[in-house]
């Protein structure tokens, strides 16, 4: 089994020590956004007293570190195995430091026995605006400003799109067209979703959180 990360034992979001918000100059850039990272665990049921104090132990371990904004975790029911475990630190720098520490290494060596990890996930960005708020946090931008958003990286991107086709291939406006969508959908949407999504957002990000 090789775990992972840290998250409390309760079902409400633990806040760690938040760094002192900058004031933002005009014409500044956009501040780093906050990272979530999401974990799936499988639990020795058998040994739900020690698993609920490593868990308690990795969340007390996390908050000593620069950056980090809360935790929690939450079970389907009563009898279940899997624990759904989440926290958060104030950008990317601050969260590699954590995990690339010594001492989560060694918390999660601890560890080793009793749980198992199925699934990690990191949500920034967009990403996040199709989680419910949590407590604290500050609610999603509304729905026309992610629209907005959406089609500014979607625009520039699927007219630069169409000239290059145009111009290197010959015909190409007059394929199949179930061919060219086919061609056109596979190349733009993991361009949208790591590329521009991500550059649009933080670039956003002000008006967005406004």
């Amino acid at each position: 089994m090789t775990p992972q990360e840290p998250l409390p034992d309760a079902p409400s979001l633990r806040p760690g020590p938040a760094p002192a918000p900058a004031s933002a100059a005009p014409g500044a850039a956009a501040p780093p956004q906050p990272v979530t990272v999401s974990i799936t665990r499988r639990v020795d049921r058998a040994r739900l007293p020690e698993v609920t104090h490593w868990v308690q132990a990795g969340v007390n371990l996390a908050n000593t570190y620069p950056g980090f904004l809360g935790s929690g975790w939450v079970r389907a029911h009563a009898d279940s195995d899997e624990w759904h475990m989440l926290y958060r630190f104030a950008d990317e720098a601050t969260l590699d430091a954590w995990e690339a520490s010594d001492d989560r290494a060694d918390w999660l060596y601890e560890g080793r026995e009793l749980v198992e990890v199925s699934r990690v996930d990191r949500r920034t960005g967009i990403e996040g605006w199709f989680d419910a708020p949590q407590p604290g946090e500050v609610a999603a931008p509304p729905r026309w400003k992610q629209a907005v958003t959406i089609w500014l990286g979607f625009f520039p991107l699927s007219l630069l799109f169409t000239s290059l086709t145009g111009w290197l291939i010959p015909g190409w406006h007059q394929l199949w067209p179930l061919a060219t969508v086919l061609i056109t959908t596979l190349c733009l949407t993991p361009t949208m979703t790591y590329v521009l999504l991500p550059f649009v957002t933080r670039l956003l990000q002000p008006w967005l959180r406004r």
